[in-house]
């Protein structure tokens, strides 16, 4: 007889399965993740089709199988109604949704990264974007980047952004140099000052591959990242005598947010699908 038990969960995939079943990916903080048969949630009139929809949380009964569980009931405790109104808040959840899948595991507890999951999804539900189409990029953006980060701290894959990962000395971003650049290294797992301490390195015959550089106005936003909540805009902008527009703080957190994700599918070894619509959707948002 197939065991039953309870669990909190929130739905971050979902695929076809026969005529009218979905398996749906959960993430849960009492079993981390659990794939699961919703039987018949594809009819019309089906009382699980809306609660199986990406990113609402459930209180679910499921009952134990051989090879995938199968959900018996379902009731929707939240949900976050504005992601799928904008498509840029929809691919930011998807994009997190995908690290999630990478990070997580299943048959333990995942308490702090479902905690942290549904913290961020709730802020980027609650954004309020602007009718400027630079400054709503850039607010998608940013939250887009803190997700990320937060998420890699937690997985303990985030980058070294403060200091220099051979060298130990802090980094802080020079704005009167236009020249100034540092490096990211994927291998050595965060930024190095160049080109000096590629030549200090303690074992000159260990190859460091710089795997790409970034300007001071990056450096600066990429260190924001750390706080528990992102930084207003002005308070940004007032630190920055140099930002003349909208759109070079748009530039810059595009420039983030690529560094991430990259070093993100460095180091999981695969692909953020989610992450490709980025590449056009941001570049003329709105």
């Amino acid at each position: 007889m197939s065991r039953t038990y309870k669990a909190t969960g929130i739905n971050l995939k979902s695929i076809p399965l026969g005529e009218s079943d979905r398996i749906v990916t959960i993430l849960t903080p009492e079993y981390g993740l659990v794939r699961a048969v919703a039987p018949g949630s594809r009819k019309q009139k089906s009382q699980l089709r809306g609660r199986i929809e990406p990113f609402v949380t459930n209180e679910l009964l499921i009952s134990k199988g051989r090879s995938l569980d199968r959900i018996l009931q379902a009731e929707t405790l939240a949900s976050y109604p504005s992601l799928s109104k904008d498509l840029g808040k929809l691919s930011t959840s998807q994009y997190w949704a995908e690290i999630v899948l990478a990070l997580a595991l299943s048959d333990r507890t995942q308490e702090d990264i479902y905690l942290l999951l549904t913290e961020h999804l709730q802020r980027l539900n609650n954004l309020t974007l602007s009718g400027d189409r630079d400054i709503s990029a850039t607010s998608i953006l940013s939250h887009l980047a803190h997700g990320i980060f937060h998420l890699l701290t937690i997985g303990g894959l985030s980058p070294q952004i403060q200091h220099c990962c051979l060298t130990g000395e802090a980094i802080a971003p020079v704005f009167d140099n236009p020249q100034w650049i540092v490096g990211m290294s994927f291998d050595a797992g965060g930024l190095l000052r160049l080109p000096l301490e590629l030549e200090r390195s303690p074992n000159p015959s260990t190859s460091i591959t710089v795997h790409t550089r970034l300007n001071a106005l990056e450096i600066f936003l990429l260190q924001t990242l750390t706080a528990p909540e992102l930084t207003h805009f002005g308070e940004i902008e007032a630190k920055l005598p140099l930002l003349h527009s909208s759109t070079s703080l748009k530039m810059g957190w595009l420039g983030v947010e690529k560094v991430l994700r990259n070093y993100t599918q460095y180091h999981l070894s695969k692909s953020i699908r989610s992450a490709a619509l980025l590449d056009t959707l941001f570049t003329d948002y709105g």
